[in-house]
């Protein structure tokens, strides 16, 4: 693959990474979040087992720590998308990025670089901007999703210290079903467990094995001939798509202050991922698994 095949692959995939906010917010009309998250994954797992079966106890244990922490980025993620829209949704989650090393500095117990510092004051200006409703009030999807951006954050410290202990693909797998057996498990406590009907059928192939298992092989197929910088760097729109699929196929719109916020998160994360020093994105390599 060459280096320009590989870029068109990665933006290929940030808009179908950013596709999957419009699609799963529209499959919530028909299906409990927590029902979509087990069903999605449970596919996306089947679906990466057939190619990769995790061998050994400590791919097990491994996996079952950071699928915990993916887990609780898309439970939080698909919550939010119940109350707030695709494109608000996309470019909340988006501030992962500016999490990440936040969280990694607070680990190690380092302090962050001003450039960090900046990219997050002005990400977290541009939330605010794009959120808060008068008086000062924000929407219960937003401050989920919020709580998603943490989470994937968190989730993404934890794979720089295990995913370089396994194979790529029987790791991810393993994250996949621990995230598909806890949806599974508070979908039948609080939602009730059913078959997803049919309406949702698309949306489920679409996002449990076109996204998370054939983008995210693109992805990872084209990270090897551009590395982890340029991957980041260029996946980072992605949550510029789910702002533009959501215009196009909802009807979604941003105000004036909102278009501000929206630029202001934007120029935040590329702020972070541009400038940063290398040491603070760690993870790079692994900043996508978050989809």
């Amino acid at each position: 693959m060459s280096t320009r095949l590989a870029l068109v692959g990665l933006a290929l995939a940030a808009a179908l990474f950013g596709g999957t906010f419009v699609v799963v917010k529209d499959a919530l009309a028909a299906i409990p979040p927590m029902g979509f998250v087990a069903w999605r994954f449970l596919l996306a797992s089947a679906a990466l087992f057939l190619v990769a079966r995790p061998s050994g106890t400590r791919v097990w244990r491994d996996g079952l720590v950071a699928g915990s922490l993916l887990f609780a980025g898309y439970a939080f993620q698909t919550a939010g998308l119940v109350t707030t829209t695709a494109s608000n949704s996309g470019l909340i989650t988006g501030l992962y990025v500016v999490f990440t090393p936040l969280l990694a500095g607070a680990l190690v117990r380092r302090a962050p670089s001003w450039i960090t510092l900046a990219g997050t004051a002005l990400a977290l200006v541009g939330l605010v901007l794009l959120t808060v409703e008068p008086p000062l009030r924000f929407e219960r999807g937003d401050l989920l999703t919020l709580a998603c951006a943490v989470a994937f954050a968190a989730h993404i410290v934890a794979l720089s210290r295990l995913a370089p202990r396994h194979p790529v693909l029987p790791f991810t797998a393993v994250q996949l079903l621990v995230t598909a057996v806890a949806a599974l498990g508070l979908a039948a406590v609080f939602e009730g467990l059913t078959l997803p009907p049919r309406e949702v059928l698309w949306a489920l192939l679409l996002t449990g094995v076109g996204v998370s298992v054939a983008a995210f092989a693109l992805q990872v197929h084209a990270q090897r001939v551009v590395g982890p910088s340029r991957t980041a760097i260029v996946l980072a729109v992605e949550p510029v798509f789910a702002a533009a699929i959501g215009a196009v196929v909802l009807g979604e719109r941003l105000d004036a202050a909102g278009w501000v916020g929206a630029a202001a998160i934007m120029a935040g994360i590329y702020l972070v991922l541009t400038l940063s020093p290398d040491d603070e994105l760690l993870g790079a390599e692994a900043i996508t698994e978050a989809h």
